[in-house]
Order: C-alpha cells, then sequence, then structure tokens
C-alpha cells in the first residue's frame, strides 16, 4: 500500500555489536552500536522510528553480485575458510577483506537494511531513512574490496530504479566511490557524485564529469570553509539540476580530523550543513554510512545527523548517560591516543574553517 510520506526511520542491527573485522582491522572498533546507544541515551530512538534490518537473501543480492561470489562469502563464513584459488579469485581473505565469523551475514544485513529502506521509500510520496551500517561503496560484483564485501548503495540505487525513481547519489567519504561508479556509470536516471581525497586509495576518480559520473578530489586539510564552497559550488547546483526524487548520501566519516584513514579536516558541522542542504531537493532522502575509523568522532557524527534527519535537538553538553556511552569506548588495541575531550562531552565539533585554497577554487571551475 501506498503512503504519503515514511519515516523518519533509523534501520540498524545488533550485528554489528558482536562482530569485528579482527584486532589488527581498523574496522575493529565499535560504530553502528555507538550510533543506537547515543541516540537512545538521548530518547531519538522511539520504537515507532527503529526498525531491525533484514538480513539479505542470497537471491536479492544476485541483482548486481555474482551468484559464485555470494556463495563463496556464505562458504567463508561456514567453514572459516576458502580454497586457495576460490579465496584469489574473489580477493576474500586479504589484509583488507578478511574471513571473519559473520563474512556473509553482516554485510547482508547491511544489505538489506539499505533495501528496506529503498523499497519504504519507493512506496512512499516523501520520506526520510537513515541506515548508518550502509555505505559499503568499494565492494564489486564478483570480489572484495576495500573493506566492502558486498555494495549496498548500488544494491539500493537499483531498488530505488526498478521503482522508476529518478536517483541522485552524493558521497562525501575520504574515499572514492569506485564501486558505486563500476556498478551504475551510464545507468539511465542516475547521477553519481563523489567528493574525495587526492592521492589516496583507491585511487580513482579523476577531476570532471565523464557522463553521469562527477568527480572532485580535494587536497589534504579539507576544512569545513572548503566544504562549503563545494557543497555551493558543486553539489548542490548539480542535484537541483538533476532534480532526483531520491537522494542517497553516503556520509562516510573518515574525513573528519580525528580519522586515522584520512588527511581531511572536517568537522561533523560540515557533514550536518551538506545533509541540511540537500534534504529540500528531493521528496525523498536516504542516509547512509561508510567510511569513518574513530569511534567518537563517527558515533557523534552519525548521530548528529540522525537527530538533524528526524528533528532532535542536540544540546550542547550531552546527558551523563550519552556521555557515558562516549566513555566507555576505546580503540580495541592499536596503541593510539585518547580522544580529546569534547569528544566525550559534546556530540557537535568546534569549526573547523580555514582559506578556501586555490587548488579548490580551480578545480571548481572544472564544472562550471
Amino acid at each position: 500500500m501506498r503512503q504519503s510520506n515514511i519515516g523518519p526511520l533509523f534501520i540498524g542491527s545488533e550485528i554489528y555489536r558482536g562482530s569485528s573485522y579482527g584486532a589488527r582491522h581498523p574496522l575493529r572498533v565499535p560504530r553502528v552500536p555507538v550510533v543506537t546507544d547515543l541516540a537512545r541515551a538521548l530518547g531519538w530512538l522511539p520504537a515507532d522510528q527503529f526498525r531491525t534490518s533484514p538480513r539479505a537473501k542470497p537471491a536479492a543480492l544476485t541483482i548486481w553480485h555474482e551468484p559464485a561470489y555470494i556463495a563463496a562469502l556464505q562458504q567463508a563464513e561456514a567453514t572459516g575458510a576458502l580454497p586457495a584459488d576460490l579465496a584469489a579469485r574473489h580477493q576474500i581473505g586479504t589484509l583488507s577483506n578478511p574471513i571473519f565469523p559473520q563474512i556473509y551475514s553482516r554485510p547482508a544485513t547491511g544489505a538489506g537494511g539499505v533495501m528496506l529502506a529503498a523499497s519504504f521509500l519507493a512506496q512512499a510520496d516523501t520520506g526520510a531513512i537513515h541506515v548508518p551500517g550502509g555505505g559499503t561503496h568499494h565492494g564489486l560484483p564478483d570480489r572484495a574490496n576495500g573493506f566492502c564485501y558486498l555494495n549496498d548503495p548500488v544494491l539500493g540505487i537499483l531498488t530505488l530504479r526498478a521503482a522508476g525513481l529518478r536517483v541522485a547519489y552524493v558521497d562525501i567519504d575520504a574515499h572514492h566511490a569506485d564501486g558505486v561508479e563500476h556498478g551504475l556509470a551510464g545507468a539511465e536516471e542516475v547521477l553519481l557524485l563523489s567528493v574525495h581525497e587526492e592521492l589516496r586509495w583507491p585511487f580513482t576518480g579523476p577531476l570532471g564529469r565523464v557522463g553521469n559520473c562527477i568527480n572532485l578530489p580535494v587536497p589534504r586539510g579539507y576544512n569545513d570553509s572548503e566544504s562549503r564552497a563545494v557543497l555551493h559550488g558543486l553539489i548542490l547546483p548539480a542535484v537541483q539540476s538533476f532534480a532526483p526524487d531520491v537522494i542517497v548520501l553516503q556520509a562516510g566519516a573518515d574525513a573528519l580530523t580525528e580519522d586515522p584513514l584520512s588527511r581531511l579536516c572536517l568537522s561533523n558541522n560540515a557533514y550536518r550543513e551538506v545533509l541540511r542542504e540537500l534534504r529540500p531537493l528531493a521528496p525523498r532522502l536516504l542516509l547512509l554510512g561508510g567510511g569513518g575509523y574513530n569511534p567518537w568522532s563517527v558515533g557523534r557524527c552519525w548521530a548528529a545527523l540522525w537527530a538533524d534527519l528526524a528533528g532532535y535537538d542536540i544540546p550542547d553538553t550531552l546527558p551523563p548517560a550519552a556521555q557515558a556511552v562516549l566513555a566507555a569506548l576505546d580503540w580495541n588495541g592499536g596503541g593510539r591516543p585518547p580522544p580529546d575531550p569534547h569528544l566525550l562531552t559534546s556530540l557537535c565539533d568546534p569549526p573547523r574553517e580555514g582559506p578556501v585554497r586555490p587548488e579548490i577554487t580551480t578545480r571548481l571551475r572544472a564544472f562550471a
């Protein structure tokens, strides 16, 4: 049955609380559970706004992924190993994409949540849904890639397209959305826009526009002022001109200053500004997670985005229950320094403004 409006909804799962890529992997740290716990501590997750993510069935995943690859992931989860030839063919069991106990069920849960959100939005005239476990934008049809075993943004966009919706995908993760571009370059009624750090893995997404793909690599030190210049000089005009039925925003939090896997210098205010300015440009919005490897900065950013999406007020100082969530976190190994004090008491970062450097203004002219 079609609805006039859906959401705001938050789609999550307890599978993220009990799974890890391993003690030496950047994804040993908690992320989605931090968002969930902060939202609950702040009273931002009433039962009518929360949905438990289903696990996508193998047949659903094969709308883009190869059946043999899905079978290999299931085999790796069932046995804890793969034959060498199969592991090499699908790049399973590498340092970036190790075999771990939930190697199939965890990404299939993320994909299931994103596809459920897409189906909800396709059945409504307006709506907004946050799936922080989504955003695995590097996955390829027949192999794992860049910490990503499945590509839930592609699966979600294909679900939206099957309903006839016009989709703008905006990716502000520090890393280029190579898997999404691989899957949807040239796709009708889809716009792909990625802003990512230059000279960083996967070393794709060169400056410019080719067909439906817009790529803007930015230099290290990318700050809030530069993010605002990019937002108003590229992202908003491109999305507004495209006139989508739905915006999919991948908000990987690894562009924040505290993240160990990038050299960008955004505050979470920049993420909130992107969401705030994009929201009026389409009747539906799907907000995803993505990268982010500092548990304090990731959890705070995605919780703040949920507050903005759902209309909750963010306090200047967190109440004790929310502070306790942040105080209980650690790096789970790795010898990294403790967090700055503000990461334990507030959700909003201090602004990280700065000069808009010539590298930014010159590159924006390429799209004028």
